[in-house]
Formats: structure tokens, C-alpha cells, sequence
């Protein structure tokens, strides 16, 4: 490997003296690198092989909303087309959707405007909405690519790949279509510019992931060019504003301190906006677009020293949540934990998931959860097959039936009669309780799902709640998506979860349960007498 500096002293005076910037205060000036651009651009340009070609072919680039990361893209690709030697170059602006990949490839026609040396060069096709632009010369092209856009004859051939917002990716179809196509070049590029997200099933958390390992040097790849933002441990944007410039690399240029502070006093009055605001401003990788519980509220009632064997003969509520026969059911534990000093009742929860062992691993992978960790530590029951065991979770219930005093076991239809059938079969009968899963009618009882989600949340809230230190249902949790009807009422919605939240549901539905059977404590009071002589 080498560094060639004239390459570098190049690709920023391309910026410097043929681009210029657009819209509002930046209007028509020259594209001046910022340093932290400058050093994207030298490292990509800058770093050689030994055949003289350039060592990264992959550039992950994540900062916070607002850094200049769309323009930075789109002056990219314009080098690539005009100024890097490539003979029919191909530039693809790559977005989840048409209108996200016309975003950058935009900037990229507005500076190809405000440049006399471009201008007069590029010949665009479209009119007022640009879609293509051509170096007639040279037999190049710049244009937005998207997975809506529909396939071509011969496929793509990039020379340049710019995916923009990857975070809104669905899949990395468009941008394997697009790698596919680097055969054909000899020094390709896809250049990957993203927000933080919130989906840990993502293509965009793979590559996050991936980029954060070849940093730390945990992985070797010499192909991969990372510069991924972040606030470190410990790190509070709503309170200490000298944490901004981690994640905002451009903060006093282009993003002022004001507009943050402006963000910030936001998300403080609206909490619906918080999570949107962390992940876009200040790169933090949120648990779900919005989160249910907040984390520090879910930490604050975990108790690491509790054990479910300590509750031996208590009274207890559990919740099933039967899943299809390869994904994960989950059985949650409610006891009576005593009574506050205002007498409310106090509860102690602990979860269970099962899980087909002979999948565990394939699922791991795609589920992007350690479930084989989980299930070592004893938090996943994984028995031998490639079905869940309903037997297992049936025997596993009967059995906390004869060890604890259990009221009610709160279900879901879906699958009952299975179990049923299971539980028939190890000759017992359990005090099994539907638990409906629907908003359709109002009911005073918190045993349905609107209601149980409720229980649980002022349960936390209200730090009458000890939580089993359990990372598989704190994963559940964290990562808890709802419907919402337009009144209000909330249920689960699995479809939309970044993971699997089978023991946050069937947790909700044992407090339900709970919530429903236990009665205020009534105050207790003591009389004196106290004695005298008569006058």
C-alpha cells in the first residue's frame, strides 16, 4: 500500500475550484472541503495498491442529519464521471425509493449548474426534472437508480455506486444489483452515506456493524473505508451540547448550535419525537422509531440478584405466548411481591423462551440476536428438533403449577388447543384464562391487550415492578412496536418489531392477569388503650 498525495491534492481541488455549492447562504461559492470531508476524500483517493489502482472499493459514512453528506455524494460522482479517467464511466445515485435516490443525484445537477467548467461540458436530459447527465465525450453517465426503477437489458456497470440514506433500505437488492456490475471496472466504489437508524434487522446495521469491526480492527478488510460517528458512553446530547460535535462533524459550518438547541428543546416537550431525534441529530442507534418504555425507566426495575427458585409456593400469573412451530413462544412469570407503603401491590416478572434447537444457529444469523448465548445462560429452552416442542412448554408449565400457588395463565387462542392437547396428555388441568388480543370493545378488566400494555407500563413507571436481568426480554422490550387505534388503544405489532417480542407480549399478558386478581391491600390499623385513673 501507498498514499499518493497528488491524487489527493487532485480530487479536493476538483471540489475546490470546478464545484460550487447551491441553495441559501451557499449559493454559487466554491465547494471548500470541510477538514473531516477533506479526509473522506484523501483517504478514498489517496490510498493505493500495488498495482496502482485504489485500495478501497467500499465507503461507509455515517454522521448526523445535516452534515453536507448528500452534496459531499454528489461532487463524488461528479469525479468520477469527469475527472477520474474512466472511460463510460457509470455514476449511480442509488436510493430505498426513486424519490430518496433523486435527493443526491439533485445536488449533483444543481452543482453541475452553478459550474461554468461543468455547465458547459454535461449535456442533462429532462428538462426541469433532470434524470440523466452526460459527458458526451467520454461516453459517461450520472443517474438515479432505485429498486422501483425497473431492471435494464444489460444491467448496471458502476463505476461509481453513491447509496444514499441506506438506512432506509429495505434489503440490499439495489445495492448488490449494483456491486454485481463492478467486474467490469477496475477500481470501483460504493460509496454508502447514511443517518443512524433503528432497525437491527437491517441492511444498514449490517454495514454499520461491519464498518465499527474494521475500525476496531476486529475484522481485516482492506477494501472498506469507515467513518462512522458517534457519541461515546455516558454521552447526554439533551443536556451537555459539548457532545454535539461527535456526531455532527460539520457543527459552526452548515449546522449552527442554535438549530440544535432548537432539536433538543424539541424532543424534551414532545417524548414522541425523542428516539427520531436521537437516531437523525446525534447518531444513536434507537431500539424502535419510537420506544415503548424507556430504557433508563426498564433499567431502573431490573434487579440482578433475583432468582425465579426464591419464589417457591408464591402466588403467581403467567402469560403464553404461543408462536408458529419455528420462531420463538415465550412464557412469562408474575409474582406477588409484597405492597408499597401507600399498599399497592408490588410484582416480580421473570420470561422463558423456546426455540427449536436444531435452528437455533440459522436463525441467530437471521434474527441478528445471540440466541445461543441466551439459550447457554438458560433464559432459551432450545429441546432437539426443527419444530418448537409444545410438549416441553407444556411440561415446563404443569411443572411451575405444582412448585408455585398460580391463579391464572393468561393465552392467546392462537394455538391453545396444541396445547391444550399436551397438557391433557401429562394428565393435569391448568387455570388457563384468554387473554384477547383485539382493541374491539372496552372492558374495565386490564386482562386484554390494550389494558396489560398499560398494567405494565405504570407498573415500571411506578417502580412496582423487580425485573428478572434477563438480556432476551430486554431485547423484547426494547424492540416493541405497537398498532394504535384512534382511540388510543395499543396492541403488539410483531410485523413492524426490529426483533423478536414474543416475551414482551407474553409479559404484558401476565401482568394482565396479575393486575387483574390482585386486590389493593387494605390498610391495617392498631388501637391503644391507654389506662388512667377515673376523676
Amino acid at each position: 500500500m501507498r498514499f499518493d498525495l497528488a491524487a489527493v491534492t487532485r480530487a479536493i481541488d476538483f471540489f475546490r475550484h470546478v464545484l460550487r455549492l447551491s441553495d441559501g447562504q451557499f449559493e454559487g461559492i466554491p465547494f471548500e472541503l470541510h477538514p473531516s470531508q477533506a479526509f473522506i476524500v484523501g483517504s478514498l483517493f489517496g490510498w493505493k495498491r500495488e498495482d496502482d489502482t485504489r485500495r478501497f472499493r467500499r465507503a461507509y459514512i455515517e454522521q448526523g442529519k445535516g452534515n453536507g453528506k448528500s452534496p459531499l455524494a454528489g461532487g463524488i460522482g461528479l469525479y468520477g464521471m469527469m475527472a477520474d479517467g474512466e472511460p463510460g464511466a457509470q455514476i449511480y445515485a442509488a436510493g430505498a425509493k426513486k424519490e430518496q435516490a433523486g435527493i443526491l443525484f439533485a445536488d449533483a445537477v444543481k452543482m453541475v449548474k452553478q459550474s461554468p467548467h461543468l455547465a458547459n461540458r454535461i449535456t442533462p436530459t429532462g428538462g426541469v426534472h433532470v434524470w440523466n447527465l452526460a459527458d458526451l465525450k467520454t461516453g459517461s453517465f450520472f443517474r438515479p437508480i432505485s429498486k422501483d426503477t425497473g431492471k435494464s437489458g444489460s444491467g448496471p456497470r458502476p463505476h461509481f455506486a453513491l447509496c444514499d440514506e441506506v438506512h432506509e433500505h429495505p434489503d440490499r437488492r439495489t445495492m448488490e444489483i449494483l456491486e454485481r456490475g463492478f467486474k467490469f471496472r477496475r477500481q470501483p466504489l460504493l460509496f454508502m452515506i447514511t443517518n443512524s437508524g433503528s432497525d437491527r434487522n437491517s441492511v444498514c446495521w449490517e454495514e454499520h456493524v461491519h464498518a465499527v469491526k474494521v475500525v476496531n480492527r476486529e475484522i481485516e478488510d482492506d477494501t472498506t473505508f469507515s467513518y462512522v460517528c458517534a457519541l461515546d458512553d455516558g454521552d447526554d446530547p439533551l443536556e451537555d451540547p459539548s457532545c454535539w460535535a461527535k456526531a455532527n462533524p460539520l457543527l459552526g459550518t452548515i449546522l449552527t448550535e442554535q438549530y440544535l438547541q432548537d432539536v433538543v428543546d424539541q424532543a424534551k416537550a414532545i417524548p414522541g419525537k425523542m428516539n427520531g431525534i436521537l437516531r437523525l441529530h446525534f447518531c444513536c442507534w434507537t431500539d424502535a422509531e419510537t420506544a415503548w418504555i424507556a430504557r433508563h425507566e426498564f433499567e431502573g426495575c431490573v434487579d440482578p440478584d433475583m432468582r425465579i427458585e426464591d419464589f417457591a409456593g408464591e402466588t403467581a400469573w403467567l402469560g403464553l405466548d404461543l408462536s408458529s412451530t419455528t420462531d420463538l413462544t415465550g412464557v412469562a412469570y408474575v409474582f406477588q411481591d409484597g405492597f408499597t407503603d401507600d399498599h399497592q401491590p408490588k410484582f416480580a416478572l421473570f420470561a422463558r423462551g423456546y426455540t427449536p434447537r436444531d435452528t437455533l444457529a440459522q436463525r441467530a444469523l437471521r434474527d441478528k440476536a445471540p440466541y445461543e448465548v441466551w439459550e447457554r445462560a438458560g433464559f432459551l429452552i432450545a429441546p432437539p428438533g426443527k419444530k418448537i416442542r409444545l410438549d416441553q412448554v407444556a411440561a415446563d408449565v404443569v411443572r411451575a403449577a405444582q412448585d408455585y400457588d398460580v391463579e391464572a395463565i393468561a393465552y392467546d387462542k392462537y394455538l391453545i388447543k396444541d396445547f391444550e392437547i399436551e397438557v391433557d396428555a401429562a394428565g393435569a388441568t391448568l387455570p388457563l384464562v384468554e387473554h384477547p388480543q383485539g382493541v374491539n370493545q372496552r372492558k374495565d378488566s386490564p386482562l386484554w391487550m390494550p389494558g396489560s400494555i398499560d398494567a405494565f407500563e405504570r407498573l415500571i413507571l411506578e417502580r412496582r415492578i423487580r425485573i428478572e436481568d434477563n438480556p432476551a426480554l430486554r431485547s423484547a422490550v426494547a424492540s416493541a412496536c405497537f398498532w394504535t387505534s384512534p382511540a388510543g388503544l395499543r396492541r403488539f405489532e410483531k410485523q413492524r418489531a426490529t426483533s423478536r417480542i414474543d416475551l414482551a407480549v407474553a409479559a404484558a399478558m401476565a401482568i394482565g392477569a396479575a393486575a387483574d386478581k390482585t386486590p389493593v391491600q387494605s390498610p391495617t390499623y392498631q388501637m391503644m388503650v391507654f389506662g388512667g385513673s377515673a376523676r
